[in-house]
């Protein structure tokens, strides 16, 4: 029988109750590692006319076919006419790119059309009637940021534009001319 005493059960438990414990307590935190990152958001600002607009290469049209239609008001109300995404809040200007609307060598001035914001539009902001001319005019001031915010139009066509002279004795035909819009950081 083997007596040394490094053997004895009561001295093996306790070496074997060491063992478990340096491993699981002593050695169980030295192997354990914490890393730290930093993340960052790098932001841009942003300024975007979305190309799903509908002023985006769109177009609107007035028809005047009968005395009635030059004898009234005509609105064309254009849903989505900008869908503006932007970062901070903004101004939206319009202007024409040409004094009149153009059939050739026929001229009707742009003036006949006013542009005003539609109520139903997410866009806010100050906004005003604006009567079109080739000078940028503010349409919507101090508008809020935000993302693919909808501005819907109303262009409209005073009676007193239609059955004027601005426009009665003009030779039949469309008359065209392009209307730029600018959203601008305030």
């Amino acid at each position: 029988m083997n007596t040394h005493p490094f053997f004895s059960l009561k001295k093996r438990s306790l070496l074997t109750a060491l063992v478990f414990t340096i491993l699981v307590f002593g050695f169980g935190k030295a192997w354990a590692q914490q890393a730290t990152t930093s993340i960052n958001l790098v932001l841009a600002d942003v300024i975007s006319i979305e190309p799903g607009s509908a002023a985006n290469g769109g177009s609107v049209d007035f028809h005047y076919e009968n005395q009635s239609d030059y004898n009234s008001e005509k609105t064309n109300t254009v849903p989505n006419s900008l869908i503006i995404t932007f970062s901070k809040p903004f101004d939206l200007k319009v202007k024409a790119n040409g004094k009149n609307f153009e059939n050739g060598t026929n001229f009707i001035p742009v003036n006949v059309l006013t542009i005003k914001r539609n109520e139903s539009s997410q866009i806010t902001g100050t906004s005003a009637p604006i009567i079109l001319s080739t000078q940028d005019q503010v349409l919507v001031s101090g508008a809020d940021r935000g993302s693919k915010l909808n501005l819907d139009l109303d262009y409209i066509i005073p009676q007193t534009k239609s059955s004027s002279t601005d426009m009665l004795g003009k030779p039949a035909g469309t008359y065209t001319q392009e209307v730029t819009y600018t959203a601008t950081a305030l």
